[in-house]
């Protein structure tokens, strides 16, 4: 599924209201915009725009106001992203009633990013599920699909 509605919503989802979705339902929601993002994605500006099964796609304009010291966007904004996307396609794959948390989670900066780096994408996929533990990779690219940042997650599956 892709796109979202133009009116973007921020805030949670009632736990109550989550558990009658499965993972992919809760996820689709996110990216068409029937369920609100959460509020980090308003502070940092990205949004979800693709979610199916085992599989999520984040997207962000880089911008000034995400700018470390050094003059380039602090990798905070592709580890956020990234953590979305990774954990995302996980949830994308749980049934109704059945949750996740990340573990832990590996970062590898491989180019810089800047304002004038354009749009960037990080694109989730899920490696394995288990019962217990879902393992996902993630690659933040640029729009001629060089490789910006990579990651791995690990998370917990539980009945929630």
């Amino acid at each position: 599924m892709t796109g979202r509605s133009t009116t973007k919503s921020y805030g949670t989802v009632a736990a109550d209201r989550q558990k009658e979705m499965s993972g992919l339902e809760f996820v689709q929601g996110l990216a068409d915009g029937t369920l609100p993002l959460n509020t980090m994605a308003g502070t940092l500006g990205y949004d979800i725009t693709e979610a199916e099964n085992g599989r999520v796609v984040v997207t962000a304009e880089p911008k000034d106001i995400h700018l470390n010291p050094a003059g380039t966007v602090h990798g905070g904004l592709a580890a956020t992203m990234l953590d979305s996307c990774m954990g995302l396609a996980i949830q994308s794959t749980l049934d109704r009633g059945v949750g996740s948390t990340t573990l832990e989670f590996k970062i590898s900066f491989v180019r810089p990013i800047t304002p004038e780096t354009g749009t960037i994408k990080a694109e989730g996929t899920v490696i394995n599920r288990g019962r217990r533990i879902g393992i996902a990779d993630g690659r933040v690219t640029d729009s001629k699909g060089r490789l910006l940042v990579h990651g791995t997650t690990t998370c917990l599956i539980f009945e929630s």
